[in-house]
């Protein structure tokens, strides 16, 4: 307890990511964010603004509501951006095409999240989620095909970035196959916990980049 005689609220956790990482991971530092300049851009989420309000109109919606099941509070939204900024497993985007916001993406590197025990992840290796907040653009291409730019992107930013990996609910066929067309290689579908089931796809700088599994 403080002098007040109540008791600190718990740090925030992130369940999901490892946090007892080797050196060689520390010493890669946070997630790469490119400076994107063409129609679709970047910034990090402001904790202390209106983002996380916008977040939580945003993960109401049901097509993100089913996908994603982060239908947070403000308060949870504003812990969950301010702890990834302090560190360096994840970074939290609003992404706008043409001006306009509509989507929320995080950077990660894997070598700090639980999937690292699923193949060898390396310490510079990035890994991207996506949120697409204006349904009106899914099932048109229109995000997929930037998402492999958004690769390419990352690739463009850390010459010691070899992979950038994707990894959605094994039974979220549209992603699965988004991803493939556009150069993934799907590596296999892992339980990574009792409640989660993915699949695990691996964008490699060059294709001998994928590790065999």
């Amino acid at each position: 307890m403080d002098a007040a005689g109540t008791t600190p609220p718990e740090p925030y956790s992130i369940g999901r990511e490892i946090t007892d990482v080797s050196a060689e991971v520390a010493a890669a530092g946070g997630p790469v964010v490119p400076d994107l300049t063409g129609r679709f851009r970047l910034r990090l989420v402001d904790p202390d603004g209106s983002d996380p309000q916008m977040l939580v109109e945003w993960f109401a919606r049901p097509h993100l509501a089913e996908t994603w099941e982060q239908d947070w509070s403000v308060e949870r939204w504003r812990a969950d951006s301010a702890h990834r900024l302090a560190g360096d497993y994840s970074r939290p985007l609003i992404v706008s095409l043409d001006g306009t916001e509509i989507g929320y993406i995080e950077l990660y590197r894997p070598a700090r999240d639980e999937i690292a025990r699923l193949y060898p992840a390396d310490p510079h290796d990035m890994g991207l989620h996506i949120a697409t907040a204006d349904a009106s653009l899914i099932g048109r291409g229109v995000m997929s095909d930037w998402m492999a730019e958004l690769a390419q992107a990352v690739f463009d930013a850390d010459s010691r970035c070899r992979r950038v990996v994707l990894e959605p609910d094994w039974r979220n066929t549209r992603i699965r196959r988004a991803a493939t067309r556009r150069g993934w290689v799907d590596v296999g579908e892992f339980d990574v916990r009792p409640d989660r089931r993915i699949a695990l796809h691996v964008l490699g700088r060059t294709p001998q980049d994928v590790p065999p599994l």
